[in-house]
């Protein structure tokens, strides 16, 4: 008897998941735990793996659709054997929509703009604008020009495997038009770019190139076209998340400034030292074992609100901000209490890339007691960060800053860092608060505790 697959739960606040793309067609032979699909969540992209035996009869979903928790995707039977209708409810089948043409406007002058938003990443997780594209002349029935598809700077979408693909057949991707969700570029765009021949790498106009009138600006024209993007399901989870963080738990905002000085004189030495050994701290490494070794000196705030109970966790599960396209993801080192800097160091490099990569699985962003968000790399000196409930606290750590600082009685440019604390007064108190803030300024500022 056929089996109808539905779409699975794959987090904790999923509600919808996108169907990225098949990795198996309507005839093809499957087995337990062979890929059928790539689903995308509020938090990753994941592969989905079969769980019968036998042969797809039938997709009910196609490339680019959000399906419900419990909605069908596909059925699998005998050979031969009639597909179930889909259940009376569900949405019927349907192509994957055309993406609207953007209405034409008139193109600033073809050249390269060198300026990029700055971020701690490369350009490519920056939100995306599509340009116009160029056509020929329908009178003289010529071919188009290659020309590049995206604005200079813009984020280029592409699958793991359009990405290799693009590398090994010497393709540029900022000249492919993806037709996957939100312009994603998947195999079958590669492929189709590599006939045509339009995408081949170096093949992008130069820098002021092409004819521009004596005079003219480079920056003239709309900083972007106008659009309306739907919102993507992480972004949507984000916004329902802060929303309740804000209005259910009374923040409250606490900062304290540290000296970096000999934060930064440690991390060289170790980066110096252990040079061959592959070991490089950064500074958030260093913060995040400090935090741990904070909440076990204060762990009042490694706790959360439960309603008619407050929780007090035994272990430092604590978590870290990435940033996104569509938004973060909070990766948790798990015990971090109970680590060495540097198996706290590679667990985030780890992490990190997951997250990037929407590769995490939900034991890797969920389960965190406490919170660090650090935007120092991107030159902001403070901010206070929405606590990530059910988290108690969250810290924002801001950027290293030289300034007249005092030391013995004398004036002199020293290096400081300001750390803020937003908490939650339903669980921690201003002086709880007041004294995590204290234990992690010590151990900071006498950073060979954390070798310990």
């Amino acid at each position: 008897m056929a089996q109808v697959i539905t779409m699975p739960k794959l987090s904790d606040t999923m509600t919808v998941g996108t169907l990225v793309k098949w990795l198996k067609k309507e005839g093809d032979a499957v087995k337990f735990g062979d890929l059928l699909a790539e689903i995308e969540t509020d938090k990753a992209t994941m592969e989905f793996e079969s769980f019968a035996d036998g042969t797809i009869l039938k997709l009910y979903a196609a490339a680019g659709a959000q399906v419900a928790i419990g909605d069908p995707l596909c059925a699998v039977g005998a050979p031969g054997e009639a597909a179930p209708d889909a259940p009376a409810g569900s949405p019927a089948p349907k192509a994957e929509a055309k993406k609207e043409e953007p209405k034409p406007q008139t193109p600033p002058p073809a050249a390269e703009s060198s300026a990029q938003p700055p971020s701690t990443k490369p350009s490519t997780d920056w939100p995306a604008s599509v340009a116009p594209a160029h056509s020929g002349s329908p009178a003289t029935g010529s071919a188009p020009a290659a020309a590049p598809v995206r604005a200079a700077g813009e984020r280029v979408k592409i699958s793991p495997l359009a990405k290799k693909l693009t590398a090994s057949k010497g393709l540029d991707p900022s000249l492919i038009k993806g037709s996957g969700p939100g312009g994603r570029i998947v195999r079958a765009d590669v492929l189709a770019a590599e006939t045509a021949g339009t995408a081949k790498a170096g093949s992008k106009p130069a820098a002021g190139s092409g004819s521009v009138p004596s005079g003219s600006s480079f920056n003239k024209g709309p900083i972007q076209e106008e659009r309306a993007v739907p919102v993507s399901n992480m972004r949507g989870v984000i916004a329902k998340r802060l929303i309740e963080s804000k209005v259910t738990a009374p923040h409250f905002y606490l900062e304290i400034e540290v000296d970096a000085e000999p934060l930064a004189a440690l991390r060289t030495q170790l980066n110096t030292g252990l040079e061959k050994q592959g070991v490089k701290l950064s500074v958030n490494d260093l913060i995040l074992k400090a935090s741990a070794e904070a909440l076990r000196r204060v762990p009042e705030v490694n706790a959360s609100w439960e309603g008619n109970q407050i929780r007090y966790f035994g272990a430092a599960h604590v978590s870290f901000a990435v940033a996104l396209p569509d938004g973060l993801i909070t990766p948790v080192i798990r015990d971090a209490h109970e680590k060495s800097v540097f198996q706290i160091s590679a667990d985030a490099k780890a992490l990190g890339k997951l997250a990037k990569d929407k590769k995490l699985k939900p034991d890797q962003y969920t389960g965190g007691t406490f919170c660090v968000s650090n935007l120092g790399m991107m030159g902001i000196p403070k901010f206070y960060p929405i606590i990530n409930t059910p988290n108690a606290a969250i810290l924002g750590v801001g950027t290293s800053v030289q300034k007249p600082v005092v030391k013995n009685g004398q004036l002199v440019v020293g290096t400081t860092m300001t750390l803020a604390l937003s908490c939650d007064h339903r669980v921690v108190d201003g002086a709880v608060g007041a004294q995590f803030l204290g234990a992690l300024k010590q151990l900071l500022e006498s950073p060979a505790l954390l070798l310990v």
